[in-house]
């Protein structure tokens, strides 16, 4: 895993997005806390996350069009100047009559978010040797959970010592900090070149909606004709929806279920993140021993059972070291799945799909959201947890059925799939 750290270019790029991230937890946290105690509405609060996922569900896969078109490396170094730059406003809301600027501040923020997130998982192929893909990939989800344990408490204390303005600053200068890193990555010759070309290809159809839209399907073609690249995507899918329900339904296992407190909710996300920093250790190794097609559904078959055990046996201390697992279980799963996608998918392609992962981790989402919040009350909580933990087994079992191909097909095969595919479009210039 140190070794992708040796790698400059990455070593840039996951500094820069550890400060950024910690900047990101930090207003997770305390914006929706000022937003209820400003209006003491959870309508006004819940507002501000709605109206958060309205981009990843329309401009998420059309996003990835435009990834593949531009310079990645400047699309993601004005991403985040641009993301800096849209959190000024907020430093006017110390009222309820200026809290519209919170849910614009929360639209736009998002869907610059959907070209940032694109282009970050296209480029790390290209800043890591193939070998240390998955160790990049490991030490990006490292990083998640690192800063998930600093960022909120760090949110809670600004927002409590020095107010809204001081969480503010410090999630602008994070992203201040992760552009000038960003900055500093140089790319190899032949993806330099490759950008430039397709800067020059593209440089006279930007407002051509036409091409725009030929692209975008032909990103969609290539998830449906290339197997692998589907059952991804469905296992993907399938798993976010149990995602979708326990987001909703955690909060009321902990208060309901298990009679806990606030402080319980905290000890069982501080024990999640935990394990998800043991996985990311951990998960470069078990590949060495276990193939990523055998690790993704293995993985899914143990975090799913273990949800039935934890909410049949709402003891802390059996569910604590549970949830530690669940959380090296879950970077097992998704590690895994990221690296074959990128491993699978030609460089020209790697926005179009990850901008389309994006959008279908979003629906998915959503729809078990909505399932958890139409059928929670009426099923009750534990009830909906066991669905939640069936569409993970579920998730597991396609997995172990449908991707079973890794090997990427010969370079000529490849190219004229690709060519095969826009000759029937008709959009290659």
């Amino acid at each position: 895993m140190l070794a992708a750290l040796r790698q400059r270019n990455f070593a840039f790029l996951w500094f820069g997005q550890v400060i950024s991230m910690i900047g990101d937890w930090v207003l997770f946290i305390a914006l929706p806390f000022y937003v209820y105690t400003l209006t003491g509405s959870t309508l006004a609060t819940g507002m501000m996350f709605i109206v958060e996922t309205i981009p990843r569900l329309f401009f998420g896969s059309i996003a990835g069009v435009f990834v593949d078109r531009w310079d990645r490396k400047r699309t993601m170094f004005i991403a985040e100047l641009s993301q800096a730059f849209v959190l000024i406003p907020l430093f006017l809301v110390h009222s309820q009559q200026w809290l519209w600027i919170v849910y614009i501040f929360a639209f736009v923020e998002s869907t610059i978010s959907q070209f940032f997130i694109p282009a970050k998982s296209a480029i790390i192929p290209n800043l890591v040797d193939e070998q240390h893909l998955l160790a990049a990939n490991s030490l990006n989800s490292m990083s998640q959970e690192l800063t998930r344990l600093v960022g909120p408490f760090l949110g809670g204390v600004l927002l409590g010592l020095l107010g809204i303005n001081s969480v503010i600053l410090v999630d602008a200068v994070s992203f201040l900090i992760s552009a000038s890193m960003i900055a500093l990555i140089s790319l190899p010759s032949t993806v330099a070149r490759l950008s430039e070309q397709a800067k020059v290809t593209h440089s006279g159809a930007v407002a051509g909606i036409s091409k725009v839209w030929h692209e975008w399907l032909g990103g969609l073609q290539l998830v449906k004709k290339q197997q692998l690249i589907t059952a991804i995507f469905v296992v993907i899918g399938v798993a976010m929806v149990g995602e979708g329900i326990i987001e909703v339904l955690f909060t009321a296992y902990v208060k309901q279920v298990m009679h806990g407190s606030a402080l319980v909710l905290g000890w069982l996300m501080t024990a999640q993140a935990i394990g998800g920093i043991i996985g990311s250790l951990i998960v470069v190794q078990a590949s060495k021993v276990i193939r990523p097609t055998r690790l993704i559904p293995l993985s899914a078959l143990i975090f799913g059972p273990l949800i039935i055990v934890i909410v049949n046996i709402p003891v802390l201390p059996i569910v604590l070291p549970l949830v530690t697992i669940i959380g090296v279980a879950a970077i097992g799963f998704f590690v895994s799945l990221l690296t074959l996608l990128q491993s699978n998918v030609d460089d020209e392609y790697r926005g179009r799909i990850f901008g389309a992962l994006n959008t279908v981790q979003a629906i998915a989402m959503l729809f078990g959201m909505v399932l958890a919040s139409g059928l929670g009350d009426h099923l009750g909580v534990i009830t909906m947890l066991e669905v939640d933990a069936a569409f993970n087994i579920l998730a597991g079992v396609l997995a172990f059925v449908m991707i079973r191909k890794v090997e990427k097909p010969a370079p000529g095969v490849e190219l004229a799939a690709r060519e095969g595919i826009f000759e029937a479009d008709t959009v290659m210039p």
